[in-house]
């Protein structure tokens, strides 16, 4: 018969003496130990990552002799490109609804955190948008279009600067701002509710000894007796008649590039060719990738740029055009939004040479102008990690013992592995020397020959019944001199039981099933008593205006 025995008090305490002294890593110590990787992570993704970019990147050198003046010498300009922001427009989500507030949060917290965190660090003397400050500008009815810049000077903090903080900003017009050609001249509106907020599409700026042309794009490619069209070429006509500093082309539609031709290592999507959309009756564009060959050429023949920056793309792509002048490279900067096609965004840093600096000269003025690509963080990225950590606690909470794991190692075990199969081979062989020991009868054939006859034992000796040890945590088998019996140690809390294999166990697993859910859940609450007021404390810290 079976036997249900329950430990003794003072095996309890030994049993959790031993587990203190081999160092048990338990359910409470992964506790603790994941409360502290899920802060880390949360401070990384949400605050360190930002940093990041202050480290990778760096203003960039001008020409060799330049650059060995000193870096007051060097205006510094920090270059953005589509933001966009999100609006009902963007993925069709209705006005006011919790998806597109969960988005638009989400995505102007990242672009807010990116300015303040990972570009106004490096101090720029000016800022540079190449456009698409909203997406869906020229649809938005004027309610939307304040709400819109309302959240726009919320995020790149155009309402907190001070006068002693006060940094000029330039801004380029896109086509989610005042839409293409074939829109703008049915809805002139879009075009003054444009300038009210950000000024003139066409116009020049000089910083230190370069100057920098501002190019409506959307209007270049349009009906050649549009009104818009012909002021914009009649303002280039006008700059290049001066030419004589260096210049920066900026326009937000890209120069003509020939289809497939490669964008550089840092494009990361596939390259987009030339796309162009005609309404009928020749009322203009209604949509286009690139400016034409024709205007593009025109552009670098009357502009003569040493540079040209442009964005619309959402991508990076870096090109050079070849001019009667010489060679002249543009580069298409990235979306500074996670939200927007893109898993990198970017921004630009751009030392342009200063009008403080002396003996200047022909070959400075020509490498007066230098660019560095900056990454942002991939918010993506980081949004999956937290989702994998989240998987893998939930696994590691279900499938940890509650007895815990030993903390001495690998090596620790194998030691106490071979303990224990010593332990249970000795155990063995003294079973079997018991039961050998018996009398023998010598018997002879029939040919004369002498045999050995073993004679069963009359009675099993009490003494050679196995004594079995329990130690908490291990369920130990051993066969006793009736080799059809076994015993079966089970350990349930503090007590150990010697079960019966023929009870029925389904019961028993549920109830364990649903002691361990239940040990889950007040593991997962302690975790997030911890790292959700710290998470919200940072998004709230990043979000409040300064």
């Amino acid at each position: 018969m079976d036997i249900y025995t329950t430990s003794s008090p003072s095996s309890s305490s030994q049993q959790e003496k031993k587990r203190k002294r081999d160092g048990v890593f338990g359910p409470m110590h992964l506790t603790i130990f994941l409360t502290c990787v899920w802060a880390t992570t949360i401070l990384y993704g949400e605050m360190l990552s930002y940093w990041v970019p202050l480290s990778t990147c760096s203003w960039p050198h001008l020409s060799p002799s330049s650059s060995s003046s000193s870096d007051d010498h060097h205006f510094k300009i920090a270059v953005i490109a589509d933001p966009q922001i999100m609006d009902s427009t963007t993925h069709g989500f209705p006005q006011k609804s919790f998806i597109l507030e969960l988005l638009q949060f989400y995505t102007d917290l990242y672009m807010r955190r990116a300015f303040h965190s990972s570009i106004l660090p490096f101090k720029p003397d000016e800022i540079l948008f190449l456009g698409d400050q909203f997406d869906g500008g020229p649809y938005l009815s004027d309610e939307e279009w304040q709400e819109s810049m309302s959240r726009f000077k919320h995020i790149f903090g155009l309402n907190e600067q001070t006068r002693n903080s006060y940094i000029p900003i330039h801004y380029l017009s896109g086509n989610h701002d005042i839409g293409y050609s074939a829109y703008y001249t049915q809805h002139p509106e879009v075009i003054t509710r444009y300038e009210k907020e950000f000024g003139k599409r066409n116009y020049n700026f000089t910083v230190g000894k370069v100057e920098f042309i501002v190019i409506d794009a959307q209007t270049l490619d349009g009906p050649k007796e549009g009104r818009e069209t012909s002021s914009s070429w009649d303002f280039i006509q006008n700059v290049s008649e001066a030419n004589q500093n260096p210049r920066v082309l900026l326009t937000h539609i890209p120069l003509y590039r020939p289809d497939n031709t490669p964008c550089g290592q840092h494009r990361s999507s596939p390259i987009i060719n030339q796309r162009v959309y005609r309404s009928g009756f020749d009322q203009g564009i209604t949509y286009q990738n690139y400016l034409s060959k024709e205007s593009s050429e025109l552009l670098l023949s009357k502009i003569k740029p040493v540079l040209v920056l442009s964005g619309h793309d959402h991508d990076q792509c870096t090109f050079i055009h070849s001019t009667s002048s010489g060679p002249v490279t543009e580069h298409t900067l990235g979306t500074v939004s996670w939200q927007q096609g893109n898993l990198y965004p970017s921004f630009m840093l751009l030392s342009v040479l200063s009008g403080n600096a002396s003996s200047v000269s022909n070959d400075d003025l020509n490498h007066s102008v230098s660019s560095q690509l900056c990454h942002l963080p991939f918010q993506t990225h980081i949004y999956i990690w937290y989702l994998c950590q989240a998987l893998v606690t939930i696994v590691v909470l279900t499938t940890w013992p509650t007895s815990g794991f030993s903390s001495s190692g690998y090596v620790g075990k194998f030691f106490e592995f071979i303990k224990n199969a010593w332990h249970n081979f000795t155990a063995t062989v003294k079973e079997k020397n018991d039961e050998e020991d018996c009398e023998y009868e010598m018997v002879w054939d029939a040919e004369g020959t002498m045999h050995l006859i073993k004679k069963a034992a009359s009675k099993v000796n009490s003494s050679n019944v196995d004594t079995r040890t329990v130690a908490r945590g291990n369920a130990v088998s051993r066969p006793t001199a009736r080799k059809h019996q076994q015993e079966v140690t089970v350990e349930m809390g503090n007590q150990t039981l010697l079960e019966d294999p023929k009870l029925p166990s389904g019961k028993s697993k549920v109830i364990r099933c649903i002691q361990r859910l239940v040990r889950v859940v007040k593991l997962v609450v302690v975790i997030a008593a911890v790292n959700v007021p710290l998470y919200m404390m940072l998004l709230f810290k990043d979000w409040i205006e300064r």
